[in-house]
């Protein structure tokens, strides 16, 4: 088992940045992706980007460039730098990890408002 708790979340002006965090607990060695999502109101969720165990990321288009996500295996937490931040960046950002068992764990998430 793998729980998972996002921060960093808030109301930043556009063009701003923020740094979500989630941090893990559990069978933390067993996960092999780690995966942010948002989830904006009336919107399907969307995946922003995602870390393989090796190290290799791949993000949505809307996050190319400006958002970058990372990882601390000491701390155990995975991070999503977020800069340059848009209006149309606001939603509920949430974390996955996927285990080698290709079970899925979720967090609650954190709220992003963008807005001036």
């Amino acid at each position: 088992q793998v729980q998972l708790v996002e921060s960093g979340g808030g109301l930043v002006q556009p063009g701003g940045s923020l740094r979500l965090s989630c941090a893990a607990s559990g069978s933390v060695v067993s996960i092999g992706t780690w995966v942010w999502y948002r989830q904006a109101p009336g919107k399907e969720r969307e995946l922003v980007a995602v870390m393989t165990r090796s190290g290799s990321t791949n993000y949505a288009d809307s996050a190319k460039g400006r958002f970058t996500i990372s990882r601390d295996n000491v701390k155990n937490t995975m991070y999503l730098q977020m800069n340059s931040l848009k209006p149309e960046d606001t939603a509920v950002y949430v974390c996955k990890a996927v285990d080698i068992m290709a079970r899925a764990y979720w967090g609650l998430g954190t709220q992003v408002t963008v807005s001036s």
